[in-house]
């Protein structure tokens, strides 16, 4: 990790380009002490505006010796209001050179496969004013979970718009991009290549035709065993939770006479995953195919393709069990998106704690102890 943060000054410089959206009139709260509240109150715990507000009532001491507060604590009001007017893209760009500050000084390979994901927030629809639940398109570097970005999108079509969206603010130099098969789109591909980047897609039937391909060309040649093409394999088990996962990795270079070959930047290589679980008398199969512009490499294939498992299984069950996303009732768009993003920042600093403690304990004890929400915070304690 960085060097911890001076102090939450430190914090606030963050946020100086942000623009303020409240009015002039009566305005008895910083803006920076604000957002400060609402990212402690978060990773504390606290889930909405009116729990972030009762946190910040009950550690009002110690946040006046933290921030300047020229008026007290504000109220879950206050800081409900200050959500809901915020504009997402304004405060989730700010956040961007902490996540540089937390980064910086790693292992570059921790960074180098990005995995984009979507997620409904499965209560946030407003029947009112006619909306459905909202989507949020989130990218991920996946060897440390860090949120590097999300849009949020009315529907799950609209998915298709809000990647090349998100990418655009991305560094894809160098790094793998992992897209599920809403994502696999040829002018997608072409933009992370363009990029200098490369990619792994899986398919399904909004590819059809592509789908059909290559299953039945992998599974044709499977027949004998691969022996009259370069294919390679790759078997590995995983353990945990009372599940025995087995998962089978053949990766092969394209066939020359795939369909629409040419129309994907960069296709080199295909592929298949085959896991079978099995939870106590219960065995389940999953089989996905893949097609990438990387280089032959069946492990390297594998660790990427179980990254962006795991960003889908571990990060979102996370997210809705030990965040409670799913039950977020939360109606207004602004404040909906502003929350998600909270989560997944609050998430990031939270996995970068090198204790043996789950992801739900470390988010207990930061609201149990404020020593250690300054040291998530990478702040000096009292």
């Amino acid at each position: 990790m960085s060097e911890p943060l001076q102090d939450v000054d430190s914090i606030v410089q963050n946020f100086n380009q942000l623009e303020d959206p409240r009015s002039t009139v009566n305005q008895r709260h910083l803006l920076g002490d604000l957002i400060v509240i609402c990212i402690m109150g978060v990773i504390a715990g606290a889930d909405g505006p009116l729990a972030i507000g009762v946190w910040a009532a009950n550690n009002k001491r110690w946040l006046r010796q933290r921030l300047q507060l020229p008026n007290g604590i504000p109220s879950h009001d206050t800081i409900g209001r200050l959500l809901a007017a915020l504009s997402p893209v304004g405060f989730q760009s700010c956040f961007e050179s902490w996540i540089a500050s937390i980064t910086v000084g790693e292992d570059e390979v921790d960074l180098r496969q990005i995995a984009v994901d979507g997620k409904v927030l499965r209560r946030s629809h407003d029947k009112r004013n006619g909306l459905g639940p909202l989507w949020l398109v989130s990218a991920w570097g996946v060897d440390r979970g860090i949120s590097l970005g999300q849009l949020a999108t009315d529907e799950k079509s609209n998915e298709i718009t809000a990647i090349p969206q998100l990418l655009a603010n991305l560094e894809l130099k160098d790094t793998v991009v992992t897209i599920d098969a809403a994502g696999c789109q040829r002018a997608i591909a072409k933009q992370i290549v363009d990029a200098k980047g490369d990619y792994v897609f899986s398919l399904k039937g909004n590819q059809s035709k592509l789908h059909d391909a290559v299953s039945s060309y992998i599974e044709t040649h499977m027949e004998n065993n691969f022996a009259d093409i370069k294919a390679r394999t790759f078997i590995e088990t995983l353990k945990g939770h009372g599940r025995v996962d087995e998962i089978t990795y053949y990766q092969m270079p394209v066939p020359a006479d795939l369909v629409n070959r040419e129309m994907w930047a960069g296709l080199k290589t295909i592929g298949v995953a085959i896991r079978i679980s099995q939870c106590g008398d219960v065995c389940t199969s999953e089989v996905r195919y893949y097609i990438s512009s990387i280089s032959m490499g069946v492990k390297r294939f594998g660790r990427l393709v179980r990254g962006h498992w795991a960003i889908e299984n571990t990060l979102h069950w996370c997210l809705d069990v030990t965040f409670r996303e799913d039950e977020s009732r939360v109606r207004n768009r602004n404040t909906a998106n502003n929350l998600a993003w909270l989560k997944r920042f609050s998430l990031s600093l939270l996995k970068q704690q090198k204790d043996k403690h789950s992801i739900a304990m470390r988010r207990r004890i930061a609201g149990w102890n404020l020593d250690y929400l300054a040291q998530v915070l990478g702040i000096p304690t009292l």
